[in-house]
């Protein structure tokens, strides 16, 4: 694969993103033009490693076939790993720009050198496609007497209602938002995932496939839903539930309902529908000028960081509740897992150069929100933490309080909400996800499936694209006794 000295000659060399202080005065996406010289070198340092752990349990949850294209993209033939791309992920443009590139933790040179700028590389294939106009819309060439249902339009419904078109069943997609995409349209902002050029190609191209698709169904049992749930479950010949793991995880302290506070996905959903719809104020929460804190890491408080710094934000600060992260791998971290190792994100790169700081602070535990007289935000108190045996130990003598236009809550999602689960008879497992043995994605009821975050908790993009298509397969077999889906 590759060329035999490439990792040897050429050291990995990433495409950079846009000038932080040029990239914040926009939402435009922060990604460069691809330069396929460069990635036709960085693609020879993809060795003949024997066995590809990028394509791994540790690696890829898809297991694309990385070496493959990788080889492809050295010799120049862009179309053929373009093909070999689609053979196992459905929507590369996504997962080019979005996902952690846990293949890359897992690449077999990354063990003595710089590994393979997989995440790159993955993009620009996907790219120079739709550029080329070698991605077009597939009609089955029969279609089925089999109706299935799927609720949401996320990561994994699309990819199981992909899955599910291309052996002709008649598929719908049923989403509760104004627009198709689900945790890609409204979870995500649109510098790292652009709504109407990257999504919006993909889903159109659905829909020319065949793909039906509704959006503001409100589903449910009541007479304020559009469509009841027990007519869609009698109606269609299979449900599959890919909902998300929507419930964010609160933070209960004194001064929650201070004016100020806020859930990250409200705050990062609502600036999405501003930055598509200008017209739109609903809901819409602006850091303009105002001293902002992020509390929680991960890619959502990233996110959070970005959005706020382009509205203008007058101060930033993100908490973390753990120890900083070391800069290389600790000895119980070892090759091929998951480098769990200190990283700056594109929203810490902004800041920094910004405010000529990390805005990340460290080992810190929020005690109570502060206010004013009119119930509006002014602070927040924080005291410092230690791990002792693996239990949060605070330290005395050391609260500070904080200044605080805006707070907010970046710690992650519990589960799905139960509406839906509860009506029809759903059962959970001790997480509160909806019980789906992994591998078969059936419910405790019949003909119901469930697949993404809504079934295993919150994880990747990628995850979610693996269980959508994991779940067509059994849900292909469920109505027809085989499936010839990978």
């Amino acid at each position: 694969m590759g060329k035999i000295t490439g990792f040897m000659e050429i050291e990995r060399s990433t495409e950079p993103y846009r000038e932080p202080d040029e990239r914040v005065k926009d939402f435009k996406e922060i990604y460069t033009d691809h330069n396929e010289l460069h990635l036709k070198n960085q693609g020879s340092r993809c060795m003949d490693c024997g066995v590809p752990f990028c394509q791994s349990d540790d690696g890829c949850p898809i297991h694309n076939l990385i070496p493959e294209w990788n080889d492809l993209v050295y010799q120049h033939q862009w179309k053929d790993a373009l093909e070999r791309l689609h053979e196992t992920n459905n929507f590369p443009e996504f997962t080019g720009r979005v996902c952690p590139a846990p293949c890359e933790g897992a690449c077999v040179l990354g063990i003595t050198d710089p590994p393979v700028t997989i995440k790159n590389i993955e993009m620009a294939i996907v790219d120079k496609g739709f550029k080329e106009g070698w991605i077009k819309p597939s009609l089955p060439k029969k279609r089925t007497t089999k109706n299935i249902a799927i609720i949401g339009s996320g990561p994994a419904g699309l990819a199981a209602a992909d899955q599910l078109n291309k052996v002709g069943h008649n598929i719908r997609v049923f989403e509760r938002e104004d627009r198709i995409g689900g945790l890609l349209m409204y979870g995500i902002p649109n510098m790292k995932l652009e709504k109407k050029e990257i999504v919006n190609r993909r889903i159109e191209i659905m829909k020319d496939s065949g793909i039906n698709f509704i959006t503001n169904a409100k589903i449910g049992a009541s007479n304020k839903d559009n469509f009841n749930i027990n007519s869609i479950l009698n109606e269609y010949d299979a449900l599959l539930l890919a909902t998300g793991a929507t419930i964010p995880r609160d933070l209960n302290i004194s001064g929650r309902e201070l004016n100020g506070v806020h859930f990250a996905m409200d705050y990062l959903t609502a600036n999405t529908k501003k930055v598509l719809d200008a017209n739109i104020d609903s809901k819409y929460i602006s850091a303009k000028g105002k001293d902002v804190i992020v509390i929680g890491g991960g890619d959502t408080g990233t996110d959070c960081i970005g959005t706020a710094l382009r509205q203008g934000c007058k101060s930033l600060v993100n908490f973390e509740l753990l120890p900083q992260p070391p800069q290389s791998r600790a000895d119980n971290n070892p090759w091929p897992t998951w480098p769990k190792i200190l990283r700056t994100e594109y929203g810490h790169e902004e800041a920094i150069s910004k405010f000529g700081k990390d805005p990340r602070s460290y080992r810190l535990s929020s005690k109570k929100f502060l206010g004013d007289k009119k119930n509006n935000l002014t602070g927040i108190i924080t005291e410092e933490i230690e791990f002792v045996n693996g239990k949060i130990t605070p330290l005395p003598g050391t609260e500070r309080k904080w200044k605080a236009d805006l707070i907010f809550l970046a710690m992650g999602f519990l589960g799905p909400e139960h509406v839906l689960s509860d009506q029809l008879g759903i059962t959970y497992d001790e997480r509160s996800n909806y019980k789906a043995k992994y591998g078969e994605y059936k419910t405790n009821i019949n003909k119901v499936f469930a697949a993404g975050d809504c079934r295993r908790g919150q994880s990747l993009v990628v995850n979610a694209i693996n269980e959508g298509r994991e779940a067509a397969r059994e849900i292909d077999i469920f109505l027809m006794g085989e499936t010839q889906l990978p």
